[in-house]
């Protein structure tokens, strides 16, 4: 009985003789306490702590808000107030009335502060054992859910079960952010982010330009991620209509791991075993110079284990002979001979890390024979790539030139098939094959094959007419040329008059026998478009006839041909400002399909030229190979938006606006048209106020 006394007593003595706040659980803080420099929190398995710390190796005096694991306390992996020091030793963390956590200073101001969606009854501020802090609501009936978490807020380092990516549902995005340097803990130079404007990817980007990424994730792996095969961690991806991020978790208990992005530009995954202090690098990137972005430039392929690591792609040529003999690559390859749509073949190349995603157009739900019909019948088409695309079979097409490919092994590459003309090249010996077979049958069923040459006239001398009837039929409301009329405007078609083209056929300069100049848009016979597409778009157009659009002047219809006739603008006109083919979308382009999502489109590309005060035709910029639209999505990533705008409208706008009009333009101009809001969504962010 004494010693029961005697215990009872000792325990009330410890409480009554220490400041009443140590005798609360050292884990977490109530309203009715705080945390005040040189006091701590520690997490209930003793791994991490919260206090107050000053960086580096004592140079600087400043004061931060932080978490660091309690056995290595010069680790820091979280850090609230990084953009605004504290400069005594007076800081408080505490609970304020709306139930959030508050840092003071001396003068008792607010320099860090939580952002609640709510206002809990009863708040608990909690260090948990994964080095999260988290806010909850003790309230009776409340499930014990995060209202907010440092885990939602990273610095520059990922522990096990982070996630880094994005809540699609609030529009969250969780970035690792650099180091300023060793003893500066703002933001620096360096993020790194997961992209989901069309395929999710993992980028480290350096400023506004991108200094590594990886290819599209492929339904068990980032293409071209270097992930060592171990037992201590394994990566994690998840996509869905609600959430798109990445984290890892830790395999092995006899080790503590986490990922960094030091001020240096460089991502590391350290361990540290137990009963050590010192942290090993177990992977590193970049971990070769054929991770840096674009480090062969357009159309260059990086070969690490080459004698010249950087080669042109089959069929190409470096585009600066001079620079490529002083192992200066960056300005890349160019082909050795131009496209001429009719007999190119395509090239395989195996075992790849799949180009940048600009100009790409993805198809779900084709065959690979599909696949390869699309690009090959797309004048536009410069490679494609039948892959997995989120766990399910796709067709990747891309346009223009092809950055960043570099060469892995065969298990964790993709195959890609570059189009080419070259006759002689040897992956283009399926088509030669072809050929041969379609000889042999020539000259064994030559017989047959007159036959079915007469039928086919037949039919189609019966077609043409059916479909001249239809044409009659079509009852357009416009003038109707002749078909010799548009060909003698045109030269019959010259390619020295022709100015454009894309997947629906080409556009051609022309002069009428009165003198005035037109723009000739002729369909192409491979194009998708149809009759009623055709119809479609001159119904369209011919309603939105408008002093400051292009005008339609007219159409001309005989067979298979589909022509229509616009006011030929020319330079120095509108098109000096605004030029038709910077605002179509990516699906009439490639495709030919026109819808009302491809005037939104427009739209979007419209506001974003107006905000900027560029055209997204011919915009260049030197850190990286985008469009204005690829540009705007960058600066938007990397909440930069504000960049876009023109310098002459610094001193007139008004930010929120600015802001809104940005989104709404990125809103309108993604690559997938089923993404686009409609126009009266469009409005309807438009008008919304705050």
């Amino acid at each position: 009985m004494e010693t029961h006394l005697f215990l009872a007593f000792f325990c009330a003595w410890i409480c009554l003789s220490v400041p009443m706040e140590l005798c609360i659980a050292a884990d977490s803080i109530r309203m009715d306490r705080s945390i005040s420099d040189g006091e701590v929190l520690v997490s209930s398995g003793q791994s991490f702590e919260l206090g107050f710390f000053s960086p580096g190796t004592g140079s600087s005096k400043n004061r931060y808000l932080g978490i660091w694991y309690k056995n290595t306390p010069q680790t820091v992996v979280w850090v609230a107030n990084r953009n605004i020091p504290i400069t005594d030793s007076y800081g408080v963390l505490t609970i304020i009335n709306n139930g959030g956590l508050v840092l003071l200073n001396q003068r008792r101001s607010a320099i860090w502060s939580s952002e609640l969606p709510w206002v809990p009854e009863n708040p608990i501020a909690q260090l948990l054992d994964t080095g999260n802090l988290v806010l909850w609501d003790n309230s009776s009936g409340i499930s014990k859910s995060y209202i907010w978490q440092s885990f939602d807020h990273p610095s520059d380092t990922m522990l096990p079960g982070m996630k880094v990516g994005w809540n699609l549902k609030t529009g969250l995005q969780r970035n690792l952010t650099s180091w300023r340097s060793d003893d500066d803990p703002s933001p620096g130079d360096f993020s790194y982010r997961i992209d989901i404007s069309i395929l999710p990817y993992i980028v480290l980007g350096a400023g506004s330009s991108i200094k590594i990424r990886s290819g599209p994730w492929n339904g068990h792996e980032f293409n071209g991620v270097h992930v060592l095969n171990n037992s201590v961690y394994c990566l994690i991806f998840v996509a869905n209509k609600d959430e798109a991020y990445v984290l890892y978790e830790t395999t092995s208990n006899e080790v503590i791991t986490r990922g960094t992005l030091n001020h240096l530009g460089s991502a590391q995954l350290l361990v540290l075993n137990q009963g050590s202090s010192e942290w090993d690098v177990l992977y590193s990137s970049p971990h070769d110079v054929c991770e840096n972005y674009g480090h062969c430039g357009a159309n260059g392929i990086c070969r690490i284990g080459k004698a010249q690591i950087c080669e042109c792609m089959t069929g190409f040529t470096p585009k600066s002979q001079e620079e490529w003999d002083t192992f200066n690559t960056s300005g890349g390859c160019i082909r050795r001979t131009p496209l001429d749509c009719q007999e190119d073949g395509f090239v395989k190349v195996t075992g790849v890390k799949l180009p940048h995603l600009i100009y790409v157009h993805v198809y779900m739900a084709v065959s690979p024979r599909e696949c390869e019909a699309l690009c090959s019948n797309n004048c536009s088409c410069t490679a494609y790539a039948y892959t997995n695309i989120n766990g399910s079979s796709g067709c990747l097409m891309w346009s223009g030139d092809l950055i960043d490919i570099r060469e892995l092994t065969s298990e964790t590459g993709e195959d890609i098939y570059i189009r080419s003309n070259n006759p002689e090249l040897e992956s283009n010996t399926p088509k030669k094959k072809k050929k041969l077979v379609i000889i042999i049958v020539i000259s064994t069923f030559s017989g047959i094959l007159a036959l079915g040459l007469a039928v086919w006239f037949i039919s189609q001398k019966k077609r043409i007419m059916a479909t001249d009837q239809e044409s009659k039929e079509e009852n357009i409301e416009l003038p109707l040329f002749d078909m010799a009329t548009i060909a003698t405007a045109t030269d019959n078609f010259s390619n020295t008059n022709r100015i454009g083209g894309g997947g629906f056929g080409s556009v051609y300069k022309g002069r009428l026998s009165a003198g005035l100049e037109v723009a000739v848009k002729r369909l192409s016979k491979n194009s998708a478009q149809g009759v009623q597409e055709f119809k479609n778009e001159v119904d369209l157009i011919a309603k939105l006839q408008h002093k400051n659009l292009v005008r339609l002047l007219g159409c001309g219809v005989q067979g298979e041909e589909r022509i229509l006739l616009y006011e030929y603008m020319p330079n120095k006109s509108l098109d000096y400002f605004i030029f038709e083919f910077g605002y179509m979308s990516p699906e009439y382009v490639i495709d030919g399909h026109y819808s009302v999502k491809s005037d939104v489109f427009s739209f979007g590309v419209l506001l974003l030229e107006t905000v900027s005060g560029k055209k997204n035709r011919g915009f260049s910029h030197p850190d990286h190979h985008h469009n204005l639209l690829g540009h705007a999505w960058l600066l938007w990533n990397q909440n930069k938006a504000l960049e876009l705008l023109d310098a002459c409208l610094d001193d007139s706008c008004v930010t929120l606006q600015v802001l809104r009009c940005i989104q709404v333009g990125l809103l309108c101009v993604q690559s997938l048209s089923a993404e686009r809001p409609a126009m009266s969504s469009v409005i309807l962010c438009w008008v919304m106020r705050e």
